[in-house]
Protein backbone atom coordinates (compact mmCIF):
# COMPACT_ATOMS: atom_id res chain seq x y z
CA UNK A 1 0.00 0.00 0.00
CA UNK A 2 1.27 3.45 -0.89
CA UNK A 3 2.22 5.81 1.90
CA UNK A 4 -0.26 8.69 2.06
CA UNK A 5 1.10 12.15 2.87
CA UNK A 6 -1.20 15.11 3.52
CA UNK A 7 0.38 18.55 3.12
CA UNK A 8 -1.47 21.59 4.46
CA UNK A 9 -0.45 24.74 2.60
CA UNK A 10 0.86 22.46 -0.14
CA UNK A 11 0.07 24.91 -2.95
CA UNK A 12 2.23 27.62 -1.41
CA UNK A 13 5.83 28.71 -1.74
CA UNK A 14 7.58 25.97 0.24
CA UNK A 15 4.75 23.46 -0.14
CA UNK A 16 5.04 23.46 -3.93
CA UNK A 17 8.76 22.67 -3.65
CA UNK A 18 7.93 19.74 -1.35
CA UNK A 19 5.33 18.46 -3.83
CA UNK A 20 7.94 18.64 -6.60
CA UNK A 21 10.47 16.73 -4.48
CA UNK A 22 8.07 13.97 -3.46
CA UNK A 23 6.12 13.52 -6.71
CA UNK A 24 8.34 10.62 -7.83
CA UNK A 25 8.82 9.13 -4.37
CA UNK A 26 6.06 6.56 -4.70
CA UNK A 27 3.99 8.20 -1.97
CA UNK A 28 0.44 9.33 -2.59
CA UNK A 29 0.31 13.09 -2.00
CA UNK A 30 -2.74 15.06 -0.87
CA UNK A 31 -2.93 18.84 -0.53
CA UNK A 32 -5.14 20.93 1.74
CA UNK A 33 -4.90 24.62 0.81
CA UNK A 34 -7.47 27.43 0.67
CA UNK A 35 -5.32 29.26 -1.95
CA UNK A 36 -5.31 32.50 0.03
CA UNK A 37 -1.57 32.74 -0.60
CA UNK A 38 -0.76 29.72 -2.74
CA UNK A 39 -1.78 28.96 -6.31
CA UNK A 40 -3.36 25.93 -7.93
CA UNK A 41 -0.95 26.47 -10.84
CA UNK A 42 2.07 25.82 -8.58
CA UNK A 43 1.36 22.09 -8.22
CA UNK A 44 0.45 19.23 -10.60
CA UNK A 45 -1.85 17.60 -8.02
CA UNK A 46 -5.12 16.36 -9.56
CA UNK A 47 -8.49 17.41 -8.16
CA UNK A 48 -9.03 14.09 -6.41
CA UNK A 49 -5.98 14.80 -4.27
CA UNK A 50 -6.56 18.52 -3.75
CA UNK A 51 -8.86 20.02 -1.09
CA UNK A 52 -9.47 23.81 -1.34
CA UNK A 53 -10.29 24.06 2.36
CA UNK A 54 -9.53 26.51 5.16
CA UNK A 55 -7.87 25.01 8.23
CA UNK A 56 -10.23 27.12 10.39
CA UNK A 57 -13.13 24.97 9.12
CA UNK A 58 -12.80 22.16 11.64
CA UNK A 59 -15.64 19.93 10.32
CA UNK A 60 -14.17 20.12 6.80
CA UNK A 61 -10.67 19.36 8.10
CA UNK A 62 -11.99 16.34 10.01
CA UNK A 63 -13.81 15.12 6.92
CA UNK A 64 -10.68 15.37 4.79
CA UNK A 65 -8.60 13.45 7.32
CA UNK A 66 -11.29 10.76 7.55
CA UNK A 67 -11.32 10.44 3.75
CA UNK A 68 -7.54 10.49 3.18
CA UNK A 69 -6.48 8.59 6.31
CA UNK A 70 -2.93 9.97 5.97
CA UNK A 71 0.09 8.17 7.33
CA UNK A 72 2.07 11.42 7.55
CA UNK A 73 1.01 15.06 7.87
CA UNK A 74 3.14 18.08 6.94
CA UNK A 75 1.51 21.15 8.47
CA UNK A 76 2.72 24.20 6.55
CA UNK A 77 -0.50 26.23 6.29
CA UNK A 78 -0.09 29.59 8.03
CA UNK A 79 0.12 33.33 7.59
CA UNK A 80 3.85 33.97 7.71
CA UNK A 81 4.67 37.38 6.21
CA UNK A 82 5.75 39.27 9.33
CA UNK A 83 4.58 42.79 8.32
CA UNK A 84 1.14 41.36 7.46
CA UNK A 85 1.02 39.47 10.77
CA UNK A 86 1.90 42.63 12.70
CA UNK A 87 -0.84 44.56 10.87
CA UNK A 88 -3.41 41.76 11.31
CA UNK A 89 -2.54 40.18 14.68
CA UNK A 90 -5.91 38.57 15.35
CA UNK A 91 -6.30 37.05 11.89
CA UNK A 92 -2.76 35.67 11.78
CA UNK A 93 -2.86 34.34 15.35
CA UNK A 94 -6.25 32.74 14.75
CA UNK A 95 -5.07 30.89 11.65
CA UNK A 96 -1.66 29.96 13.02
CA UNK A 97 -2.92 28.78 16.41
CA UNK A 98 -6.57 27.70 16.09
CA UNK A 99 -5.90 26.29 12.62
CA UNK A 100 -3.04 24.23 14.05
CA UNK A 101 -5.32 22.94 16.82
CA UNK A 102 -7.76 21.70 14.17
CA UNK A 103 -4.99 19.88 12.28
CA UNK A 104 -3.63 18.28 15.46
CA UNK A 105 -7.07 17.11 16.58
CA UNK A 106 -7.77 15.54 13.19
CA UNK A 107 -4.32 13.91 13.12
CA UNK A 108 -4.88 12.47 16.59
CA UNK A 109 -8.31 11.13 15.64
CA UNK A 110 -6.89 9.34 12.60
CA UNK A 111 -3.85 8.10 14.53
CA UNK A 112 -1.36 9.26 11.89
CA UNK A 113 2.15 7.82 12.06
CA UNK A 114 4.07 11.09 11.90
CA UNK A 115 3.50 14.86 11.94
CA UNK A 116 5.85 17.65 10.90
CA UNK A 117 5.08 21.21 12.00
CA UNK A 118 6.60 24.09 10.06
CA UNK A 119 7.82 26.55 12.66
CA UNK A 120 10.18 29.47 12.21
CA UNK A 121 13.47 31.06 13.22
CA UNK A 122 11.32 33.96 14.42
CA UNK A 123 10.86 32.07 17.71
CA UNK A 124 14.44 33.04 18.61
CA UNK A 125 15.40 36.35 20.23
CA UNK A 126 17.90 38.78 18.72
CA UNK A 127 21.32 37.12 18.72
CA UNK A 128 24.58 37.94 16.94
CA UNK A 129 25.71 34.31 16.75
CA UNK A 130 24.35 31.17 15.10
CA UNK A 131 21.44 29.76 17.09
CA UNK A 132 21.05 26.07 17.82
CA UNK A 133 17.82 24.32 18.71
CA UNK A 134 18.67 24.59 22.42
CA UNK A 135 18.87 28.40 22.27
CA UNK A 136 16.21 30.08 24.45
CA UNK A 137 13.08 31.15 22.58
CA UNK A 138 11.76 34.71 22.83
CA UNK A 139 9.78 35.87 19.79
CA UNK A 140 9.84 39.57 18.95
CA UNK A 141 6.74 39.63 16.73
CA UNK A 142 3.23 38.19 16.40
CA UNK A 143 4.32 35.63 13.82
CA UNK A 144 7.06 34.16 15.99
CA UNK A 145 4.76 34.17 19.00
CA UNK A 146 2.01 32.32 17.11
CA UNK A 147 4.46 29.73 15.85
CA UNK A 148 5.94 29.19 19.31
CA UNK A 149 2.39 28.59 20.53
CA UNK A 150 2.09 26.03 17.72
CA UNK A 151 5.24 24.30 18.94
CA UNK A 152 3.78 24.02 22.45
CA UNK A 153 0.56 22.62 21.03
CA UNK A 154 2.57 20.04 19.09
CA UNK A 155 4.42 19.03 22.24
CA UNK A 156 1.12 18.50 24.04
CA UNK A 157 -0.10 16.55 20.99
CA UNK A 158 2.93 14.26 21.27
CA UNK A 159 2.55 13.76 25.02
CA UNK A 160 -1.10 12.80 24.57
CA UNK A 161 -0.79 10.62 21.45
CA UNK A 162 2.89 9.46 21.35
CA UNK A 163 2.74 10.16 17.60
CA UNK A 164 6.18 10.94 16.15
CA UNK A 165 6.29 14.76 15.97
CA UNK A 166 8.91 16.95 14.29
CA UNK A 167 9.27 20.69 14.81
CA UNK A 168 11.12 22.22 11.86
CA UNK A 169 12.20 25.86 12.31
CA UNK A 170 12.48 27.43 8.86
CA UNK A 171 15.00 30.20 8.29
CA UNK A 172 14.82 32.50 5.22
CA UNK A 173 13.59 30.57 2.20
CA UNK A 174 14.04 31.60 -1.41
CA UNK A 175 13.20 30.00 -4.74
CA UNK A 176 10.36 29.83 -7.28
CA UNK A 177 6.70 30.51 -6.47
CA UNK A 178 7.27 33.05 -3.69
CA UNK A 179 3.96 34.71 -2.84
CA UNK A 180 5.07 37.38 -0.33
CA UNK A 181 7.20 40.48 -0.97
CA UNK A 182 10.28 39.28 0.88
CA UNK A 183 13.73 40.59 -0.04
CA UNK A 184 14.75 38.31 -2.91
CA UNK A 185 11.41 38.30 -4.77
CA UNK A 186 11.20 42.08 -4.28
CA UNK A 187 14.62 42.55 -5.91
CA UNK A 188 13.62 40.05 -8.60
CA UNK A 189 10.40 41.95 -9.35
CA UNK A 190 12.10 45.34 -9.64
CA UNK A 191 14.91 44.01 -11.83
CA UNK A 192 12.32 42.17 -13.92
CA UNK A 193 10.57 45.50 -14.45
CA UNK A 194 13.81 46.78 -16.00
CA UNK A 195 14.91 48.85 -13.03
CA UNK A 196 18.61 49.18 -12.25
CA UNK A 197 17.95 51.59 -9.40
CA UNK A 198 15.84 49.66 -6.94
CA UNK A 199 14.06 50.64 -3.74
CA UNK A 200 14.69 48.60 -0.61
CA UNK A 201 14.35 49.02 3.15
CA UNK A 202 16.94 48.00 5.75
CA UNK A 203 20.28 47.19 4.09
CA UNK A 204 22.52 45.97 6.90
CA UNK A 205 20.64 42.96 8.37
CA UNK A 206 22.05 39.55 7.52
CA UNK A 207 19.92 36.46 6.95
CA UNK A 208 20.45 32.74 6.42
CA UNK A 209 18.93 32.13 2.97
CA UNK A 210 18.14 28.56 1.93
CA UNK A 211 16.63 27.41 -1.36
CA UNK A 212 13.25 25.71 -1.16
CA UNK A 213 14.56 22.67 -3.06
CA UNK A 214 17.15 22.14 -0.31
CA UNK A 215 14.39 22.58 2.25
CA UNK A 216 12.28 19.90 0.56
CA UNK A 217 15.22 17.50 0.60
CA UNK A 218 15.76 18.25 4.30
CA UNK A 219 12.13 17.50 5.09
CA UNK A 220 12.46 14.20 3.22
CA UNK A 221 15.46 13.38 5.44
CA UNK A 222 13.59 14.33 8.61
CA UNK A 223 10.59 12.16 7.74
CA UNK A 224 12.86 9.18 7.19
CA UNK A 225 15.32 9.64 10.04
CA UNK A 226 13.81 11.79 12.81
CA UNK A 227 11.62 9.05 14.20
CA UNK A 228 12.42 9.14 17.90
CA UNK A 229 9.34 10.70 19.39
CA UNK A 230 9.43 14.51 19.59
CA UNK A 231 12.32 16.57 18.24
CA UNK A 232 13.18 20.04 16.96
CA UNK A 233 15.42 20.97 14.02
CA UNK A 234 16.67 24.20 12.48
CA UNK A 235 16.39 24.37 8.70
CA UNK A 236 18.75 26.91 7.20
CA UNK A 237 21.99 26.82 5.23
CA UNK A 238 24.34 27.97 7.98
CA UNK A 239 25.56 30.98 5.96
CA UNK A 240 24.24 34.53 6.28
CA UNK A 241 24.13 37.28 3.68
CA UNK A 242 23.44 41.00 3.99
CA UNK A 243 20.95 42.78 1.75
CA UNK A 244 23.76 44.36 -0.24
CA UNK A 245 25.40 40.95 -0.75
CA UNK A 246 22.13 39.62 -2.19
CA UNK A 247 21.98 42.59 -4.57
CA UNK A 248 25.57 41.88 -5.60
CA UNK A 249 24.58 38.29 -6.38
CA UNK A 250 21.87 39.63 -8.71
CA UNK A 251 24.44 41.90 -10.32
CA UNK A 252 26.65 38.91 -11.05
CA UNK A 253 23.79 37.08 -12.73
CA UNK A 254 22.56 39.93 -14.94
CA UNK A 255 26.02 41.36 -15.62
CA UNK A 256 24.91 44.88 -14.72
CA UNK A 257 25.31 47.29 -11.82
CA UNK A 258 22.31 47.80 -9.55
CA UNK A 259 21.93 50.99 -7.52
CA UNK A 260 20.05 50.86 -4.23
CA UNK A 261 17.78 53.62 -2.95
CA UNK A 262 16.63 53.32 0.66
CA UNK A 263 12.85 53.68 0.77
CA UNK A 264 11.90 54.88 4.25
CA UNK A 265 8.43 53.37 3.85
CA UNK A 266 10.08 49.93 3.66
CA UNK A 267 12.41 50.39 6.62
CA UNK A 268 11.48 48.30 9.66
CA UNK A 269 11.85 50.30 12.88
CA UNK A 270 12.60 47.16 14.88
CA UNK A 271 15.01 44.87 13.08
CA UNK A 272 17.43 42.13 14.07
CA UNK A 273 20.88 42.44 12.51
CA UNK A 274 21.59 38.70 12.38
CA UNK A 275 19.56 35.51 11.97
CA UNK A 276 21.85 32.54 11.39
CA UNK A 277 21.10 28.85 11.85
CA UNK A 278 23.29 26.26 13.47
CA UNK A 279 22.28 23.29 11.31
CA UNK A 280 24.73 20.74 12.69
CA UNK A 281 21.87 18.69 14.17
CA UNK A 282 20.13 18.37 10.81
CA UNK A 283 23.40 17.64 9.01
CA UNK A 284 24.07 14.83 11.48
CA UNK A 285 21.19 12.97 9.78
CA UNK A 286 23.05 13.03 6.46
CA UNK A 287 21.48 16.10 4.83
CA UNK A 288 23.58 18.76 3.10
CA UNK A 289 22.36 21.86 1.23
CA UNK A 290 23.34 21.83 -2.44
CA UNK A 291 22.13 25.13 -3.90
CA UNK A 292 24.25 28.20 -3.21
CA UNK A 293 23.02 31.78 -3.34
CA UNK A 294 24.43 32.44 -6.82
CA UNK A 295 23.07 29.21 -8.28
CA UNK A 296 19.66 29.84 -6.77
CA UNK A 297 19.43 33.44 -7.94
CA UNK A 298 20.70 32.38 -11.38
CA UNK A 299 17.63 30.19 -11.67
CA UNK A 300 15.37 33.08 -10.72
CA UNK A 301 17.08 35.41 -13.16
CA UNK A 302 16.60 32.93 -15.99
CA UNK A 303 12.92 32.76 -15.12
CA UNK A 304 12.44 36.49 -15.18
CA UNK A 305 14.30 37.29 -18.40
CA UNK A 306 13.17 34.23 -20.38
Amino acid sequence: MKERILITGGAGFIGSAIIKHFENSGAELFVLDNLSFGSRDFIPTDDAHFFPTDILDQPAVNSIFEKVKPHKVLHLAAIHFIPYCNQHPFESSDINIRGTIHILKAAAAQKVNQLLFASTAAVYPICDDAVSETHPTKPMDIYGLSKLAGEHLCHEFFLETKINTIICRFFNAFGPNETNPHLIPEIQKQVNDGLRKIKLGNLTPKRDFIHTYDMAAAIDTLLRKATNGYDTFNLGRGIEYSVTEIVEAFERQIGEKIEIEVDQARVRKVERMHLLADVSKLKSLGWEPKIGIDEGISTLVKKMIA
